[in-house]
């Protein structure tokens, strides 16, 4: 035997008339159903718990992808300051006769790596698929 149902008369501010009419029209429902299902949500026993469960999944999911992404810029930066180190002890000062010859080569070896760059970003490979995640993450506190 199903539950009879029961006519109620409310009265909502406008506002949230219209965002109940906006979220039920979204979701292909009638806004007795988005009523009914936000009531059984709201007086559930266990909704809070839910609730916070979810939250919970949602929170360790973002600091997840928090710690990915610093182990990421951890990877940046030492890659960086790896090259500049070996680039800087490892190259010798060019002569006067040759800096504007030197410079143009490196003007257009510039542009080359840009549109290279350009490209990899855009259709990979990504360097963090060649680098394993197997790696530990750097300890960002020493």
């Amino acid at each position: 035997m199903t539950n009879p149902r029961i006519k109620y008369t409310i009265r909502l501010p406008a506002d949230l008339t219209r965002r109940l009419a906006d979220h039920a029209r979204a979701r292909r429902a009638s806004q007795t159903a988005v009523v009914e299902a936000a009531l059984e949500s709201f007086l559930s026993p266990d909704g809070a718990e839910r609730l916070e469960a979810a939250l919970a999944r949602r929170l360790d999911h973002l600091s997840r992808q928090l710690d990915r992404a610093a182990w990421n810029l951890d990877l940046s930066n030492e890659t960086l300051a790896l090259f500049v180190r070996f680039w800087l002890t490892s190259t010798p000062p060019l002569p006067d006769t040759v800096q504007a010859t030197a410079q143009a080569m490196g003007r257009e070896r510039w542009s080359r790596f840009v549109d290279s760059l350009t490209k990899r970003m855009e259709v990979g490979p990504r360097l963090r698929r060649e680098v394993g995640f197997d790696i530990p993450p750097v300890d960002r506190e020493n």
